[in-house]
């Protein structure tokens, strides 16, 4: 084989959610990567712990929750069809995944605060629009060209995944490497359990390790943050809550970047900026 099983398994899923408003079958996938459906699922659990099915089930409905939730003007009807359902089936798997109605999800989250996930006795509390507004800047950004390892799991995971990453990795580390991380979800609608998320260490052209992707350049909504780590999950719902929908810019990719520009994880401290691909 060509290529990795996790190497494999990585660009399926990047397949997936690339086009996760169309009608894929498990046998779309496997022939797209010239598999037999048997062995691509089967692989596909064994990395994954999911069937293909499922995962590309779940992934529709937090999706499509990540749009009732940034897409104020657009109908629930609207967004079930765009994800392949019917009004009737679209409201009986949502409440399945998600324990509420589409109206109950919509209506939650588009208020001003949001329990924090990693820490379920905290509700964090936004900024108004303009707060976040005043510290945004729109950019364009390079492609960059990265060595990364997913992390499919716990968003708790996170610290530990990094301190193994950069050590196995040290020897492609110098003082110009930036640390980044590409979320493919949100961590107020996905199962905490359910993190997609890609540890990323810029790369030097030379680099030719299997693990290696472009991140596409383009146009960005930039906002920097400066604090505790702890903090991060307020700043980063903020500004998708709040600027995002009001905005008048909508995301252009499924996912958003952080940027470390600064750690000092011995105290929990970093200088990152948000990153969200719009148009």
């Amino acid at each position: 084989m060509s290529q990795s099983r996790r190497e494999l398994i990585n660009q399926s899923i990047d397949y997936i959610l690339q086009n996760i408003t169309e009608n894929l079958t498990v046998k779309n996938v496997a022939d797209h990567f010239h598999y037999s459906e048997y062995y691509f699922g089967r692989i596909f659990k064994d990395e994954t712990g999911e069937t293909v099915y499922a995962f590309m089930k779940r992934l529709k409905m937090d999706q499509s929750a990540i749009d009732m939730k940034l897409k104020y003007d657009e109908s629930i009807t609207n967004i079930g069809l765009y994800y392949g359902y019917s009004p009737s089936n679209y409201s009986s798997a949502f409440k399945k995944h998600h324990a509420a109605s589409p109206a109950q999800f919509r209506k939650s989250a588009n208020v001003g605060s949001v329990v924090n996930p990693f820490c379920p006795a905290r509700v964090d509390v936004f900024e108004a629009f303009g707060f976040y507004n005043d510290k945004i800047r729109i950019d364009e950004m390079e492609q960059i060209r990265v060595l990364y390892r997913r992390l499919i799991g716990n968003y708790s995971d996170i610290k530990d995944a990094w301190i193994k990453m950069l050590d196995d990795y040290k020897s492609y580390i110098h003082a110009s490497t930036w640390m980044l991380e590409k979320f493919y979800d949100d961590p107020s609608i996905a199962s905490n359990s359910g993190c997609i998320c890609d540890l990323c260490l810029s790369a030097d052209e030379d680099c030719e390790l299997e693990n290696v992707a472009v991140i596409k350049g383009g146009k960005f909504a930039i906002y920097r943050f400066e604090g505790n780590i702890s903090d991060i999950f307020r700043a980063v719902q903020g500004v998708f809550s709040i600027w995002l929908p009001r905005s008048g810019y909508e995301m252009s990719e499924r996912y958003g970047l952080n940027i470390y520009r600064k750690t000092d994880f011995e105290h929990n401290l970093v200088v990152m900026d948000l990153c969200i691909p719009i148009r």
